[in-house]
């Protein structure tokens, strides 16, 4: 669902690229242990995560459920 409302929307698209943001998708069908690691770092043990890495700073975790008015906001916030 978080894709379909919030993340392949034109607005969000538009605003990854004018900022050189890069979406990367992890698959943890196979439960891998490195996205397992990744998960733990931050205090989670199941999917979906949505982290944004600024170009300095800490990453910051977006919430389960997301709206194109969320991520947009968590952009413009950076």
């Amino acid at each position: 669902v978080n894709e379909r409302v919030a993340l392949s929307r034109e607005a969000v698209a538009r605003a990854f690229l004018e900022r050189d943001v890069l979406y990367l998708k992890g698959d943890w069908t196979n439960r891998d242990p490195i996205i397992t690691d990744y998960l733990a770092g931050f205090g989670r043990n199941g999917v979906p995560i949505y982290v944004l890495y600024p170009g300095q700073g800490k990453p910051i975790v977006l919430p389960q459920i997301l709206t194109e008015s969320i991520v947009l906001n968590a952009l413009d916030n950076i």
